[in-house]
């Protein structure tokens, strides 16, 4: 355990983390994610169970010293997002676009919630 732990925690410094926006729209749950600069053939998605995972690279082609820099802010490389869905869904249905630098992707929400109740037992 500890040592994926470790190995988690390498991996999560060596790539940015993406921002996304989630949200619910006519019965689709909607998550938006900036990708601008990303070529849509350098994005991985993954979707297993309730836990989306979207990973892809932003490449730099500017080559400069590292005196030549008055700001470096944006972020080039690997980046990923890993989240858990919060509401149930049908995964086998979802759908992916990408467009003037969004990364959008909408999977239908299961509209029955089936719950189990438990029961506490006396001693």
């Amino acid at each position: 355990m500890l040592e994926e732990q470790t190995w988690l925690s390498h991996a999560q410094m060596d790539e940015g983390q993406l921002s996304v926006d989630v949200f619910r729209q006519d019965g689709t749950l909607v998550i938006r994610a900036m990708i601008a600069g990303v070529l849509p053939e350098h994005v991985e998605l993954n979707l297993h169970g309730d836990l989306l995972t979207i990973r892809g690279k932003r490449s730099d082609t500017t080559e400069l010293h590292e005196d030549e820099w008055f700001y470096r802010e944006c972020y080039w490389g690997s980046f990923s997002r890993s989240l858990i869905l919060p509401v149930d869904v049908y995964p086998e249905r979802a759908q992916a676009s990408f467009q003037n630098g969004v990364l959008e992707i909408r999977i239908p929400i299961r509209e029955s919630q089936s719950f189990i109740p438990i029961n506490i037992g006396k001693k």
